[in-house]
């Protein structure tokens, strides 16, 4: 199978009884003076579109930064003066108080994992020696920054298990350094790699890697710039990173993205060349040609870009294992020739089912194949050629993580969770088929008090949707249930039941957590995804606005105790559904969220949504895009929900611009008395590798927002 890397994984007492809710709420604040600037003024395909708040954009302005830190007071004065802010807080904290642990990566002879005793900033790196070996610490962020706001990750492994290459990011930011350490000792090499953005490392031998970065920014424009000529280099250990070879670059087109794997036989490297989020043409370069003469071997096109999505998952026997969209929506696994790479020779070796298959691995020497049935995990083993299948029992119902490790291994790892339990490890073994708990999450709370449930409800094209559900059990459905409906719907990601112990501040409270898989997302496959994007856009909107309704019609909640959520995209559904329905929801929380859709590729990498969203540029999707931009479509003198719109002041992804220009037209539009807010986190970014203690305040702070504003 390809290089894969290792990832973190990261994320109760008796339940007592809910506290009451304060009586007197806070009136609401008086907000600082945001200075207009009506001489700003855009023509798109001629029509004229006002920009007042464009100041806004500079983040290193001194007017801007002043205006964060008059907003924040603002914001920290309200939420300190909440009475119900510090029993969460406190509850929060010991519910989080509980060891985090990822799976184990076998790495020659060692084992690999990430272990967060309970509140430490950051999760700890772990290696032992055999599965009975003594945990030794390998890398401690929490050690290197005692504000813990430093992440660090392992990102590729070399061949022989010698060496490692470590990913470490500051304040949240998506830029990140590599440096390269010893498996057996720890040592830290002198090797330092800057300005790499979305990237592993991909191993050749011990020799070096294949890894993507941009060109230095110019100063000041670090966090907000337009990120432009993402390109692949080989870096050789021991050498300078001035001397890294350039693999590929593409000066014709500046906003491409080029990352890449290694074969685990180590005979090709396959490189993805993509526009942006959705779609990528696919180039393998021949490393025996690369190894001979790599100043003149180079990436040769296997598939064509840019309707489709083709993974290579490995090579054996001189043919890919490839996962692919073309001609299957729900995805199958092709066996190709790389002589002869046009989809006639293909030969199928998984077809398409009618559930998604979401991943395909080759541990152990067969095919592990992981499909998402209504947005919950099966799993099931293959032959190499797809034949004598058969099911993995998991141990229950949820979402499934890992599978990883090499043709060789006797053994695999993978993690279960769902809505209320929190992840659990455990070790399947290859040859028998079994799998036996190896890590189970110490509860403070009961799960068994507790129901999760699937149910379908229509939008309004008559579409039928699927929705989780999680309350406790024999709660009452009178309409006074306060519910908080979270949504992403987009880039085909797949929402599937996953555990958070700030969720259950609001189980334990009487409350209802509402999980819709919108269109634009991936639970069902690509035209689930497609459904949602582009002009298709709205649809997302009317699925989760659809999923409100059906709430309150169901008798769960009512529109005075509704609270809506997401972030990023999420952030963008947010503030779509509240400009439009303002009046079916309560409280509101957009985060770190897409809110002007008429600007957002001007900013560092918003140029790869492009393929989802479509562009302002483009003289058909304009109308589209303004038509549900959260920014342009709020409306003097309405009166919307209590929203608190949280944002971070080094998320270099969807840069606070957004934020800050969209808190500022609400708070002038806004009509009614309900608070709206912005809260600003320093010295964070788009939410990775945010520390604990951030998390927890972050938490307590949203949900006191959240009790105090539901009537």
């Amino acid at each position: 199978m390809l290089s894969r890397y290792i990832s973190t994984c990261l994320f109760c007492v008796s339940v007592t009884a809910a506290p009451t809710l304060l009586a007197q709420r806070q009136t609401m604040p008086s907000y600082p003076d945001t200075r207009r600037d009506t001489s700003v003024v855009d023509d798109y395909h001629g029509t004229k579109v006002a920009d007042p708040y464009r100041w806004l954009e500079d983040d290193n302005a001194a007017e801007t930064k002043a205006w964060v830190v008059a907003q924040n007071e603002v914001t920290q004065a309200y939420l300190g003066g909440l009475g119900l802010r510090q029993n969460l807080r406190a509850r929060y904290e010991e519910l989080f108080d509980y060891p985090k642990l990822s799976s184990p990566s076998k790495v020659g002879d060692y084992y690999f994992f990430y272990k967060n005793d309970g509140l430490q900033n950051q999760a700890v790196i772990y290696r032992q020696r055999g599965l009975q070996g003594e945990p030794t610490v390998f890398i401690d962020p929490n050690a290197i920054n005692a504000a813990g706001t430093t992440s660090i990750g392992l990102v590729g492994f070399s061949d022989s298990h010698k060496y490692v290459t470590v990913n470490r990011s500051d304040a949240g930011s998506d830029w990140s350094n590599f440096t390269i350490r010893e498996v057996a000792t720890g040592k830290e090499l002198s090797d330092k790699l800057e300005w790499v953005k979305f990237s592993g490392a991909a191993w050749l031998g011990d020799e070096g890697f294949f890894y993507s970065r941009y060109p230095a920014p110019g100063e000041g424009a670090e966090l907000s710039g337009n990120n432009q000529y993402h390109s692949v280099y080989f870096h050789r250990v021991g050498e300078p990173q001035a001397n890294d070879r350039l693999i590929w670059e593409d000066r014709s087109r500046p906003e491409m993205y080029h990352f890449g794997g290694v074969t685990e036989d180590e005979r090709y490297f396959v490189m993805s060349a993509a526009p942006g989020t959705d779609g990528y043409a696919t180039y393998l370069l021949d490393l025996d040609a690369f190894r001979q003469n790599p100043g003149q071997a180079k990436p040769q096109l296997l598939f064509e870009g840019y309707k489709n999505k083709s993974n290579v998952v490995d090579h054996r026997d001189g043919r890919l294992l490839v996962l692919t969209d073309v001609d299957a929506p729900n995805y199958r696994l092709v066996s190709v020739d790389p002589a002869k790479p046009d989809k006639t020779h293909w030969k199928t070796v998984l077809p398409e089912r009618e559930h998604l298959l979401e991943d395909v691995s080759t541990v152990g020497g067969g095919l592990t194949a992981t499909y998402l049935e209504r947005a919950a995990n099966k799993v099931y083993r293959f032959n190499y050629d797809g034949s004598n299948e058969r099911e993995l029992e998991l141990p229950g119902i949820g979402s499934v993580g890992g599978f990883g490790g090499e043709r060789g291994d006797a053994e695999t790892f993978y993690t279960l969770t769902s809505f209320v339990y929190p992840p659990t490890i455990f070790r399947y073994d290859l040859e028998s088929g079994e799998s036996t708990l190896f890590y189970e999450t110490p509860l403070k709370f009961d799960p068994t008090d507790y129901v999760e449930r699937q149910v379908t409800y229509t939008s309004r094209d008559g579409t039928p949707v699927s929705m989780f559900v999680v309350h406790k059990k024999g709660l009452a459905m009178d309409g006074q249930r306060p519910t908080y409906l979270y949504g992403y719907g987009g880039f085909n990601i797949s929402l599937t039941p996953g555990f958070s112990a700030s969720r259950m501040l609001l189980l334990e409270r009487d409350g209802v957590f509402a999980m819709p898989n919108l269109r634009g997302g991936g639970e069902y496959g690509e035209a689930w995804h497609q459904g949602g994007m582009l002009s298709q856009k709205q649809n997302v909107f009317d699925d989760f606005i659809g999923a409100a309704e059906y709430l309150i019609a169901e008798g769960y909640t009512n529109p005075d105790r509704l609270g809506i959520a997401g972030g990023s995209n999420g952030g963008l559904l947010v503030g779509a559904a509240m400009t439009q329905r303002p009046e079916l929801f309560a409280v509101a929380f957009p985060a770190v969220g897409v809110m002007d859709m008429l600007r957002y590729h001007e900013f560092t990498v918003g140029k790869g949504w492009i393929p989802e969203y479509g562009s302002s540029a483009d003289s058909t999707m304009f109308p589209v895009l303004y038509a549900y931009s959260p920014l342009h479509q709020l409306k003097d003198g309405t009166d919307y929900p209590a929203t608190l719109v949280t944002t971070a002041d080094h998320d270099d992804r969807v840069v606070p611009a957004h934020s800050f220009k969209y808190a500022a037209r609400l708070q002038a539009a806004h009509g009614g008395d309900a608070p709206v807010l912005i809260r600003i986190e320093t010295n964070a970014g788009h939410g990775a590798g945010k520390p604990t203690a951030k998390v927890l305040d972050e938490q307590a702070d949203m949900w006191a927002f959240f009790f105090e504003n539901v009537k």
